[in-house]
């Protein structure tokens, strides 16, 4: 038999079996049912005699070093059916397993006593699995269906050498240190209650960031002719049904009564903007129209997938649907392309991929509109020169789209941005514009969200960042020190002009002595600190500190006010 010492995933598997093994010797009551690799690590679910506890992980962590130890061959063979289910008699979980694999045999691995029903993929001893860690025990159930028999998933990871375990658990610490729901509650941005489970609450601090991002998108948006415009939350479920939304996000959906009529909470913006594009005839000469909406929108996610701002049950969307011709769709994507760029660099984003999904097995068109609008999103990266791949058969029934992924400074992938192209919803709602001929034409939908969901989104740059946002973003930009209250009235004077600028800026109004205005200006990562003593209010200057201690002494005002106009900071 061939190893594959190299293969991360044959040490995964390899480190389940390994776990399995030490958890026999120890526990030989306990029932093994399944035991993969994951993309993070390895699990095994088992079900014990007596339910294991955190404090046993250290003890079968032992008698797996003590296993690797030994230094086992792991062997792979295949063997009957017949003979497998005599070796696992009493396991119901392997029987079940052993009549539903195709064919007269089944793979069994084994390493020293220890045997296991397995397809194969692994290592060559077990003295090559040194390098793992269990970390913790949680409830499953037999084949992933709560009907079933309850298990207990004991987890761990593995990795070919100690530096690397090493390095993942520091990314680890990072990771806990920097969750954006820690810093939020340690900066004064937003917080989570009971009363509203899954719908965050934003301080003035947090709006003050919400706020930027719009304003920040809305230019964007006015520099690239869209027009903003504002859609009920609530509207007729008809409405909704008719878009089909209803049939694929009913569980997802809030639903009223109103007048003895049902309404629902809008999950997304689409069908709005199609009712104002509906209002009057349209012309030709009118497209493409852009329209730009930030809407609220609400959506019944379980409890159990609600991740601080990542995932919520009330969020905003930036927004957009662009009604265009279809000779109008490869311009209009390289221009939402390039804004998708410009924003992710305005952010300090340049780790970028974008992949097309394409035409699936059932969908609806043409199959030659199909093929026009794939060529325009194919056309459209290619000439605002981005790589990509291509998802086959992931496109919406209704269209294909361009999935945007970045890559944020702590190595994970988050799909940001999507531009999808629509020819349901013009044939479904009836829309049209005039051609240049007089007759009547459909137009295409193009679906733009270049942040996503604005709280998404603002998580991911609070983690990006470590909880250090870039000067333009911070909820306060600057905040004024004294080192004595003599020269609080002069700290109030350059207050009141960095307010004029638009600055969002803060004077210390404590009585701690400079070191401690320092230190809290720093634990709430506020980007620039002026310093004032006496010396700066003679002269009428600054000493400018940055979060990061690097200091700019005797600033003129002049100086200092175009750094700021200019974007140097």
């Amino acid at each position: 038999m061939s190893n594959n010492n190299n293969d991360i995933t044959a040490l995964r598997h390899s480190a389940a079996h390994l776990l399995a093994h030490a958890v026999c010797e120890l526990y030989p009551k306990t029932l093994l049912t399944i035991g993969p690799a994951t993309p993070d690590g390895f699990f095994y679910d088992m079900l014990p005699e007596k339910n294991f506890k955190e404090d046993d992980l250290a003890i079968i962590s032992t008698r797996m070093h003590e296993i690797v130890d030994k230094n086992y061959p792991l062997e792979h063979t295949q063997i009957s059916k017949e003979e497998a289910r005599k070796i696992f008699a009493k396991n119901p979980f392997k029987l079940e397993l052993i009549d539903q694999i195709p064919g007269d045999t089944v793979g069994l691995a084994k390493q020293g006593s220890f045997y296991d029903l397995c397809k194969g993929g692994h290592i060559a001893s077990t003295g090559l699995l040194k390098h793992f860690k269990l970390q913790h025990i949680s409830g499953s159930y037999w084949r992933a269906d709560r009907s079933n028999q309850v298990l207990q998933r004991i987890s761990g990871i593995i990795f070919f050498t100690q530096e690397e375990l090493e390095n993942y658990e520091q990314h680890q610490r990072e990771l806990h240190l920097y969750d954006h729901r820690r810093l939020g509650k340690q900066l004064d941005l937003f917080s989570f209650h009971d009363e509203g489970v899954g719908f965050p609450f934003f301080h003035p601090k947090g709006k003050a960031v919400i706020n930027t991002l719009i304003a920040y998108m809305r230019k964007l948006q006015q520099e690239n002719e869209y027009q903003e415009i504002s859609t009920p939350m609530m509207l007729s479920d008809e409405l909704w049904r008719r878009s089909g939304h209803y049939e694929f996000y009913h569980d997802k959906m809030y639903f009223s009564v109103i007048d003895e009529k049902n309404y629902a909470i809008k999950p997304m913006n689409c069908p709005g903007s199609i009712l104002i594009y509906k209002t009057r005839p349209r012309s030709y000469r009118e497209l493409p129209l852009k329209l730009a909406e930030y809407g609220h929108c609400h959506r019944h996610e379980l409890s159990g997938v609600l991740h601080g701002l990542m995932r919520v049950r009330a969020f905003t969307q930036d927004d957009a649907h662009i009604y265009c011709t279809a000779e109008q769709l490869e311009h209009e994507i390289i221009t939402i392309i390039q804004m998708v760029l410009q924003m992710l660099s305005k952010f300090n984003l340049h780790d970028i991929t974008f992949a097309i999904s394409t035409r699936p097995e059932k969908y609806m068109g043409s199959d030659d509109l199909w093929q026009t609008a794939t060529q325009a999103l194919t056309q459209a990266l290619d000439k605002s020169h981005a790589s990509y791949g291509i998802k086959e058969g992931e496109g919406a029934f209704y269209g294909p789209k361009i999935e945007v992924v970045i890559q944020d400074s702590m190595g994970r992938n988050w799909q940001c941005g999507t531009i999808q192209v629509d020819f349901f919803q013009p044939e479904n709602f009836d829309i049209t514009y005039i051609n240049a001929l007089g007759l009547k034409q459909r137009p295409v939908i193009i679906h733009q969200a270049i942040f996503g969901s604005l709280e998404r989104f603002f998580a991911i740059i609070l983690e990006h960042c470590k909880g250090n946002l870039p000067f333009f973003l911070a909820p306060v930009q600057i905040k004024i020190l004294t080192i004595t209250d003599a020269q609080k009235p002069y700290a109030q004077t350059l207050y009141q002009a960095l307010k004029k600028r638009s600055v969002r800026v803060e004077v210390d109004m404590s009585s701690d002595p400079l070191a401690g205005q320092i230190k809290n200006a720093q634990h709430e990562r506020i980007p620039l600190m002026l310093v004032v003593g006496k010396r700066e209010m003679e002269t009428q200057t600054v000493a400018l500190r940055y979060q990061d201690g690097r200091q700019e002494p005797a600033l003129s005002w002049e100086n200092f006010f175009k750094k700021i106009d200019e974007n140097l900071l």
